[in-house]
């Protein structure tokens, strides 16, 4: 399995964005790089975050997005998107949410990087493009996008390829994990496939741990309620 680079895009916070009226400090407004490019573990060079408690670390260094998603929002929104319109780092074309699964590690360039979880769309891509709706739309959709985390560093050319280099075996998949976190569905199954995961990032581990702990409960009150 592999996948194209389309577009690798870096850019460091700026107050580019107003939101509410507010001004917002943000590195979503990306620009295509041409030129190799150092990816190190907190992510590629000349690339930045500006809230480092929800986004950037070692467990979502690099955000993808694949390209087949944007025909889909240019027709839903009526205009053409720019390059890393989402944000991301890798715009891709092979690799979707239904083909690409927590833990499975990928060979770019020098470097080699795996998949966490899925992306989580903030309020900052309602900012840049005026439109509130966008976070909801994103996971309704499942047009998310992923996150990787970088296990070796290297090099990166805008001409290389994502090449699968080991398959996770849980195959849980970024659409999977979606429709655990943002529709509730499989269950406390499901919750449990994923935090079995050791692959999964720390943030979801964290909010799935707590989400099971709660199903445990109210399983154990409803047991009690109808033996009392």
């Amino acid at each position: 399995m592999q996948a194209a680079i389309i577009s690798l895009n870096v850019a460091l916070p700026t107050d580019s964005l107003t939101y509410n009226g507010k001004p917002v400090r943000s590195g979503i407004v990306k620009q295509p790089v041409q030129l190799p490019i150092q990816l190190q573990q907190l992510g590629f060079e000349g690339d930045g975050v500006a809230d480092t408690k929800h986004h950037g670390g070692p467990d979502k260094a690099i955000c993808v997005y694949p390209s087949e998603h944007y025909d889909f929002w240019q027709r839903e929104w009526g205009h053409e998107l720019p390059h890393a319109a989402f944000g991301e780092n890798l715009t891709t074309s092979g690799l979707i949410e239904t083909n690409v699964h927590i833990g499975d590690m990928f060979r770019i360039g020098e470097a080699v990087v795996q998949v966490t979880q899925p992306r989580q769309p903030c309020f900052k891509l309602a900012a840049r493009y005026d439109k509130k709706e966008i976070p909801v739309w994103m996971q309704d959709t499942g047009f998310t996008g992923y996150y990787l985390r970088v296990i070796e560093e290297g090099v990166v050319r805008p001409e290389d390829k994502l090449t699968l280099i080991q398959a996770d075996e849980a195959a849980v998949s970024i659409q999977y994990a979606n429709e655990v976190m943002h529709h509730h569905k499989h269950g406390e199954e499901g919750v449990a496939r994923m935090l079995a995961n050791p692959s999964l990032s720390a943030s979801w581990r964290a909010t799935l741990t707590k989400r099971l702990q709660g199903i445990l409960q109210d399983t154990s009150e409803r047991i009690q309620g109808t033996q009392s």
